[in-house]
Parts: C-alpha cells; structure tokens; sequence
C-alpha cells in the first residue's frame, strides 16, 4: 500500500469540491459558534442545570452519534453524572414506556428531521424527561419539539459527509457541559487558530493517502476521548471512499479483533495527550509487536515512533478538546483517498442527506 496521490484544492463542480470546501470552513464554524452561539449555550446550560439532572440520555445517529458518545465522556468525567447511549427503536419499535422524571436526554442531529429521533425526544418529553436539541437547524421538527435548542449556527452543509457541522457538535457539547458547572469553557478560544494550523498542512494528508489507495479493509483505534475521533473516522472512510473500516476501543481490539491485525494490515491510532493516551499505550506496544502498518495521530512522540502519522498540537489544549482537531486530518484522509480511487466525496452512493430512519 504505497504511491503518492497528487491531488490540490478542487475547482467548482469537480469531485469533492463541496466537502473540501466544508472541510475550510471549520475554523470559521468555530469562530462563529464561539463569538455568536456560546452566550446562548451557557444561558441554556444555566437552565438545565436549575432542573438538577439526576441522569443523562443521549440520542443520534450517524456521524451525531460519535458527538454524543464525546458527550458522554465529557458528563461522565466533568460532571460525575451516569450518562447513557439510547436505544430509540424500544419506543420507536417496540412502544415501551419509559420513567424519565427528572432526567435529561439531549438529541443530537445535524439536520433535525429524523423522524425516530422526533419520535423519541416526544416520548421522552411525555415521559417526564427535560429535552434539549443540539441541530443546525432550529426551525426542524427536532427542534421544535424539544424544551432547549443549541444552534450549531454552522451554515448550510451541502456534502454527504458532515464535517464542519460534527465539530460544531463537539464545540457546542463541550460549551454545554462547562456551562452546567458554572464555567465559560474559555479553554476552547484557541481551538480555531490550531485547526486552521491543522487544516494548513494538507500536504502531509495527501501524502499520507497513498497508503491506504488500495486498502482493502482498515483498522481504527483509540481510547478515552479519542474513541469517538476513531468512529468517526471509520464512518468518514466508509461513506467516502467504500473501505469497510473497523473502529475499536483499545481495550476491545485486545479481546479478540486483534487477531485479523498482521504486518500488511492498516491500523490508525488516535493517540489523545493525556489519560486516553496513556491507556492506549499497551495496545500501540502489541501492535507494534504484531509488525502492524501502524499510523499514529496524536502527539509528535507518538508518531514518530509508529510509521508515521500526523502530529498534532495536542499539548496546547487539554486532551478533552482535542477530538476537534483529531478528526480534522482524517476527514481530509477520507476526501483524499477517495478521490484517489476515483470516487466523489460529495455523493456517496445509495446515501442521502437526511436520513429518515423510523
């Protein structure tokens, strides 16, 4: 799995073009969000947190779903709150009853108008449950429904595969849950300028996609906060370029999917600075010791002992912002390899842009 891939900012109309053009825009996303929409998070926040919540339920699918399990990590380890992924389908499906009192389920969708979820903020809310919406859109059924709405405030995104409006998801998430202790989140101000740093250095991306051009399958791991980083990465890979990418815990690719790893397979370590990094440690060791095609994101030390990588500037923001930039060199990974295999990025096959799952 090797060669080069000589590919520059698309033109108008060409494959890609719109993702590619989203991709840039996420700094500025971020600006915005942080300037305009955290004012109005941290008033939302205040609210909330008035309501005492007693537990935590998170709903979403797709790309949204990774932003949730970020959320979780983040009430779980800031707040000390039990936090739970729901399973929509047992009111969407089954009509089971759920006892919500007292309980806040937040509802993460860039578009707001998946039926399921509509379905089952409502349920909730009949439930006892206190709603919040994070969209992009607030006049979506989503958002209508629900007690509490957080504009992403990201501007209309056009490609199939969300980028700039999952890391205002991660931005408006972090926003949120500094808010309920009372803090501003003023750690996130330096966020843009590193992803614009980030978003700079597409030379590296590109070169790194040609290793994966003719990749068959991949392997994405990662621990902690970076796990959500390496689902998403997975599904970006999968929707863009058709490569079945495989996304585990750590700790789960020990327990057994280890086994289909050898020295031509293609393993992507999202490496956080901090705890998740520590704990992910074990696992770089067996799969250096497996003779894996290992490439790291993360930290500069991280990458230089695997076979290359991405160095980002983790040290500089604490390791639960760094998912925001984690994500930012695997999205343009996912638009380079595809455009490599001759694929167009902006309309995945047999995919649409809302997606009405019941």
């Amino acid at each position: 799995m090797s060669g080069t891939v000589a590919s520059a900012a698309p033109r108008r109309g060409e494959p890609g073009w719109i993702m590619s053009g989203e991709i840039a825009e996420q700094p500025e996303v971020l600006r915005r969000l942080l300037a305009e929409g955290a004012p109005a998070i941290r008033e939302t926040a205040r609210l909330v947190a008035e309501r005492k919540p007693r537990f935590v339920l998170l709903s979403a699918r797709g790309t949204s779903d990774h932003a949730a399990l970020y959320a979780k990590y983040l009430i779980e380890v800031e707040l000390g709150l039990p936090c739970g992924l729901t399973s929509m389908s047992t009111t969407t499906a089954y009509g089971a009853t759920a006892h919500l009192e007292d309980v806040l389920v937040i509802a993460v969708s860039q578009s707001g108008g998946s039926p399921d979820l509509a379905a089952s903020a409502t349920a909730a809310a009949e439930a006892g449950a206190i709603t919040l919406a994070v969209t992009n859109n607030p006049d979506s059924p989503l958002a209508e429904i629900s007690q509490f709405h957080i504009d992403l405030l990201a501007g209309p995104e056009k490609a199939l595969p969300a980028t700039k409006t999952y890391t205002a998801e991660l931005m408006a998430l972090y926003l949120f849950v500094k808010g309920l202790r009372g803090e501003d989140g003023s750690a996130a101000a330096q966020v843009p300028d590193l992803a614009a740093e980030v978003l700079e250095r597409g030379d590296e991306v590109r070169h790194l996609a040609g290793r994966y051009r003719f990749a068959e399958r991949m392997v994405i791991t990662s621990r902690g906060y970076g796990l959500p980083t390496a689902k998403e990465a997975a599904l970006k890979l999968m929707e863009t370029s058709y490569i079945p990418a495989l996304a585990y815990s750590g700790a789960d690719l020990l327990h057994g999917p280890l086994a289909m790893v050898d020295n031509i397979s293609p393993v992507i370590a999202i490496v956080t600075e901090g705890r998740g990094g520590q704990a992910l440690q074990p696992v770089l060791d067996r799969l250096r010791g497996r003779g894996a095609d290992l490439v790291v994101v993360g930290p500069r030390a991280q990458v230089a002992a695997a076979s290359g990588g991405f160095a980002l500037p983790t040290g500089r923001i604490p390791e639960a912002l760094q998912p925001l930039l984690e994500i930012l060199p695997l999205q343009k990974l996912a638009y380079e390899v595809a455009i490599a295999r001759g694929q167009d990025p902006d309309a995945p096959r047999a995919l649409s842009k809302v997606t009405e799952t019941r």
